[in-house]
């Protein structure tokens, strides 16, 4: 062993021949460029010859260089395949929900399915695009959906969509709730970009007379909103049952208005990776029934 070069020499001249620059060496050592110039001259020195030539633009390798550093990249693999046999990485799931979804009702849960399955590394995607199964490479999908859905694509309903009316104790503290029709049409109403509160006061017989209210770009937003005190707020009664069990949140009339789409689980129905997707899919159903 005491022939042996020091292992952070050749740790840095391994990372350093594989992308033959020494700056983008360092970001993936997270180190300074000088340090593994630093280690790679020590390594050239205790071996009596350059391993690099450099150059204006990063480095190239010298003909003794290329043939130790094949052989060091070898051994680093292969120290990596023994390691990972004791100790596996987490498989990598990648699953796109909408943000009010993540953040209302999938981070609020991660910690229970962390513990359960610390095997998995499950990665979110928050965005209210439609993702794609091939091009943004998800695995899993939680969207607001109806059938029909496409032949390759298996859907599971997770939530029926039951819109309620909600608002904070303190706003609704000196009106008796449940509100009345007129009241309700007077209220300050928040507003996301479902627009729903048309068809809800036509589906209770109600007019809208509180003038604009507050518009918000997300339902996430609106609930915020109404924790706040600053309005009532239309949502799915499952985003905010938290909120209503702790008194963060009351609902303001017993009316609810069931939605045309409701919350579907989407998978492709041949994916690579079928364990990690079953538990996550098993996961998110029994969470969604309980």
């Amino acid at each position: 062993m005491s022939n042996l070069p020091p292992l952070n020499a050749l740790r840095a001249f391994e990372v350093a021949g594989r992308h033959l620059n020494f700056r983008a060496a360092a970001e993936e050592m997270g180190v300074t460029q000088g340090a593994v110039a630093q280690q790679v001259r020590l390594l050239e020195s205790q071996l009596g010859q350059p391993m690099f030539d450099r150059l204006p633009k990063g480095v190239a390798f010298t003909a003794s260089g290329r043939a130790y550093h094949n052989r060091i990249a070898a051994a680093f693999a292969e120290l990596r395949a023994a390691t990972e046999v004791l100790r596996p990485e987490p498989e990598k799931l990648l699953i796109s929900v909408t943000p009010t979804f993540a953040a209302k009702w999938l981070i609020p849960n991660l910690p229970e399915f962390s513990e359960r399955y610390p095997e998995i590394d499950l990665r979110i995607l928050a965005t209210e695009k439609t993702s794609s199964f091939h091009g943004d490479g998800i695995d899993l999908a939680v969207r607001l959906a109806k059938p029909p859905f496409g032949a390759a694509i298996e859907a599971t309903r997770l939530f029926k969509q039951q819109i309620i009316a909600i608002a904070a104790p303190s706003f609704v503290a000196d009106m008796p709730v449940p509100l009345s029709r007129d009241t309700l049409g007077a209220v300050v109403k928040l507003h996301d970009s479902h627009d729903l509160w048309p068809a809800f006061l036509d589906h209770i017989g109600a007019v809208d007379h509180s003038g604009r209210g507050m518009r918000l770009s997300q339902t996430a937003l609106a609930i915020d909103a109404a924790v706040s005190g600053q309005g009532v707020a239309l949502v799915s009664r499952f985003l905010v049952e938290r909120e209503l069990a702790n008194g963060h949140l009351v609902q303001v009339v017993p009316e609810s208005l069931e939605a045309e789409q409701d919350f579907y689980l989407l998978s492709q129905r041949r994916a690579a990776g079928g364990a990690a997707i079953d538990a996550v899919k098993n996961w998110l159903q029994s969470r969604a029934e309980s």
